[in-house]
């Protein structure tokens, strides 16, 4: 079977061959080992049509991970220390005593397409017709944060301060009308993404995400669904209390950081929810043998995927991770079989 009919087969559980392949590679790995580690990745069967796409230039990198102080569409000022690598933001656009929003103006709405640089990870990949063309990386609370800034939105959202609830329905109106743009073109999947758990659990309380967060993403996920294309979800952190939230929204495939989480509560939704892999990059990864980095990848696979399918193999990639451990996780990605 092609690329393209092996993802839908993992997402949909209508048993792949093999756990379908994507990259996710940090522009600051590849500029820290360069020809080392394309000579890695171009023997991987990768399955999104990251092959198609050139290098992220230096030049073309965008301000959040370019080196220096950069400032974006939006007004949101960036620090990047490690070039390739997403910074923080560090200055915003909308004030935190909202005495500049009344003047503050979205950027415009841009056209999507197949792009000519990918970002980060492969999101927008897929060019080829026998790949699957996922689309987007569009982003809510990660946004909201970026505008107004994180304290300041987690203070207003507990004072049920009303401009806050304004920004919320106009940065929607925005992503929906983005959303259409994505939906113009020929993409099979659209990728959002927002990081919702610390280390521990949710950043808020979970009825809090659910009256104020949880409908807009209902409105973007159900936008999507009708037009026949599938949700993909990323969310770093504990997000073990929004999990039954997510599928109920429609999420297709999820993109969470299970290292922080309990596997065996997490082994509840094999079966249910294909899981874009996230192998554990604070420990694992960086720091542990090749023959625990395989270990590590069959305990995970086992645990949330099924022989129908639920799993597409994944794991980022920063320049921290040494290459024998690169290598082992790409072995263990091909040869794992149920």
């Amino acid at each position: 079977m092609d690329s393209r009919e092996r993802v839908v087969r993992a997402i949909h559980f209508g048993r792949p061959d093999r756990p379908p392949i994507s990259h996710a590679i940090l522009p600051s790995a590849q500029y820290h080992y360069g020809e080392a580690l394309k000579r890695i990745t171009d023997a991987v069967p990768e399955d999104f049509g990251w092959s198609l796409l050139p290098d992220l230039p230096r030049e073309h990198l965008p301000p959040l991970y370019k080196r220096g102080i950069n400032t974006d569409d939006w007004g949101t000022v960036w620090k990047v220390t490690v070039e390739g690598r997403c910074g923080i933001p560090i200055g915003f656009p909308v004030a935190g005593d909202w005495s500049n929003y009344d003047t503050f103006e979205f950027p415009p709405i841009f056209s999507a397409g197949v792009p000519r640089y990918r970002l980060y990870s492969g999101h927008m990949a897929g060019s080829d017709s026998s790949y699957y063309a996922r689309g987007g990386w569009i982003t809510f609370f990660e946004q909201l944060q970026q505008l107004h800034g994180f304290e300041a939105v987690l203070v207003d959202l507990a004072s049920d301060r009303a401009e806050l609830y304004d920004l919320r329905d106009r940065l929607l109106a925005f992503n929906l009308a983005w959303i259409d743009r994505w939906l113009a073109c020929e993409y099979q999947g659209l990728h959002f993404a927002d990081d919702w758990g610390s280390q521990t659990s949710l950043l808020i309380a979970p009825e809090r995400w659910r009256s104020f967060f949880r409908p807009v993403y209902a409105e973007m996920f159900s936008k999507v669904k009708r037009a026949g294309l599938d949700v993909w979800f990323h969310s770093d952190g504990n997000i073990l209390a929004i999990l039954p939230d997510l599928l109920e929204l429609g999420v297709d495939v999820l993109n969470c950081q299970s290292s922080v989480m309990d596997l065996a509560e997490l082994r509840a939704y094999a079966g249910r929810i294909c899981f874009r892999t996230d192998l554990d990059r604070q420990r694992i990864l960086p720091y542990a043998t090749p023959v625990e980095v395989k270990a590590h990848i069959s305990e995970l696979f086992h645990a949330l995927g099924t022989p129908d399918g639920g799993i597409v193999a994944c794991g980022e990639i920063s320049e921290d991770v040494p290459l024998e451990n690169i290598q082992a996780m790409y072995e263990a990605f091909v040869e794992f079989r149920w």
